[in-house]
């Protein structure tokens, strides 16, 4: 009876957490929006503030009961149904995005997106690993558990993510779509996340230390993707015609998509990978056309509406900012920072300019590349999962994220004044 009776208190606060969540996620989109910020930023920025950074410094009686937050009671704290929640949500959206992942896009302008690219992930890489490398030795922000390697190329991959999904809506909403600067952003783009992910699933399969456990990790990964894109998408299309009725896409073939999306999310789990992998490889082993086009405009709007705030806000409760409580901490936040923004930014500026692109082109470019936005809050909530990184090495790269996502349109605009959709 208590069991049922504790289960009924935690719906009770459930509901009351999605109403907080959603209309502070508004509250703050209605400030960004005067400031020229999409509401993927404002929902950033609300998932730190509903957290022990703000909220929780400013009122922590009422944090600590809105959002308990006790890792010695797993089953009855925030994180026992907020995680699976904001779990679910990244998974239906890396699905989408594995839908709207398209390679067309790289033949156009191939060299200089591929220029761009390789810029784009061997500058940045080469930093954040070089930092990385100093952090380990000098420093305890990566656990004692995290070797060397590990924590030099998981640096080096949160430095060259960049914003794909962000990215391709801000060329749509500044009219970019179809123009060289556009087309060669968005194949960049598209290129240095899938790169950026493969080296996390290298770090992710050697975290355990062991050689036979990473090759089962990365075997099963392969695997899955020429199962996902030479089986699974060829028979999806044989039987469109079930899938599918006067034009659109049907409840059966609703529930396949969604069957087949936890099924790829189950698979990479399984295997010591993330749900994320599997999720994207299905996306894009989705046939394009109807059943695409339907899956998205049906998964999209509930998951962008509802379940990603979820996200940040679990984000959020892992971000404590209160954490940096001295000069040398600060320090090396504001080294990340800078690192983040040469790397990316400066790389991808100067193999755009040696590709033959003008000044202000290549400038639009390296700051649509620079922001980092929801995959890398990803990408680094993955590392804190795993044990790679500690809360504080966590903080700091929440604000890297931040930082780096809120300059993009802002930057953009002093660039290309008055450019917009």
């Amino acid at each position: 009876m208590s069991g049922g009776v504790a289960n009924v208190d935690l719906a009770v606060r459930f509901f009351l957490q999605i109403a907080v969540i959603l209309a502070a996620c508004r509250a703050v989109g209605a400030v960004a929006v005067r400031f020229g910020q999409p509401q993927v930023v404002a929902e950033m920025v609300t998932g730190v503030l509903l957290g022990p950074s703000l909220f929780g410094l400013l009122a922590p009686e009422w944090q600590q009961a809105l959002f308990p937050w006790d890792r010695t009671q797993m089953a009855r704290d925030t994180q026992s149904y907020l995680f699976p929640a904001s779990q679910l949500g990244l998974a239906l959206y890396m699905f989408i995005v594995g839908m709207e992942f398209r390679t067309d896009v790289v033949k156009r302008h191939f060299r200089c997106a591929m220029a761009v690219s390789v810029a784009g992930m061997v500058a940045p890489f080469a930093l954040g690993a070089g930092l990385g490398w100093v952090l380990w030795r000098h420093t305890t922000l990566f656990p004692a558990a995290t070797g060397l390697g590990n924590a030099m190329t998981f640096l080096g991959a949160s430095m060259c993510i960049t914003a794909f999904p962000m990215l391709a809506r801000i060329i749509h909403f500044k009219g970019l779509s179809g123009t060289v600067m556009g087309t060669v952003a968005i194949g960049a783009g598209a290129l240095d996340d899938a790169t950026a992910w493969c080296l996390l699933a290298v770090v992710l399969a050697g975290v355990k230390g062991d050689a036979g456990h990473a090759v089962h990790s990365l075997a099963g990964a392969v695997g899955f993707v020429v199962v996902a894109l030479g089986a699974v998408r060829p028979v999806l299309g044989r039987i469109s015609g079930w899938l599918t009725n006067d034009g659109g896409l049907s409840e059966t073939g609703l529930v396949v998509g969604l069957a087949a999306m936890a099924l790829g999310a189950w698979w990479t789990d399984g295997i010591g990978l993330h749900a994320v992998f599997g999720a994207f490889v299905m996306g894009a082993a989705m046939p394009r056309g109807v059943m695409a086009r339907d899956l998205i405009a049906r998964i999209q709007p509930l998951t962008v509406a509802l379940l990603l705030p979820l996200f940040f806000t679990y984000s959020g409760l892992n971000t404590r900012i209160g954490l940096l409580d001295s000069g040398m901490l600060w320090l090396v936040s504001a080294a990340i920072l800078a690192v983040a923004v040469l790397g990316k930014g400066g790389g991808c500026w100067l193999a755009a300019r040696m590709s033959g692109l003008g000044n202000r082109e290549a400038l639009g470019i390296a700051t649509l590349m620079n922001s980092r936005g929801l995959m890398e809050l990803i990408i680094i909530n993955i590392g804190l999962q795993q044990g790679v990184i500690s809360p504080e090495l966590f903080a700091m790269l929440v604000i890297m994220a931040v930082v780096t996502t809120l300059m993009a349109s802002p930057v953009f605009d002093r660039v290309f004044p008055g450019r917009a959709g």
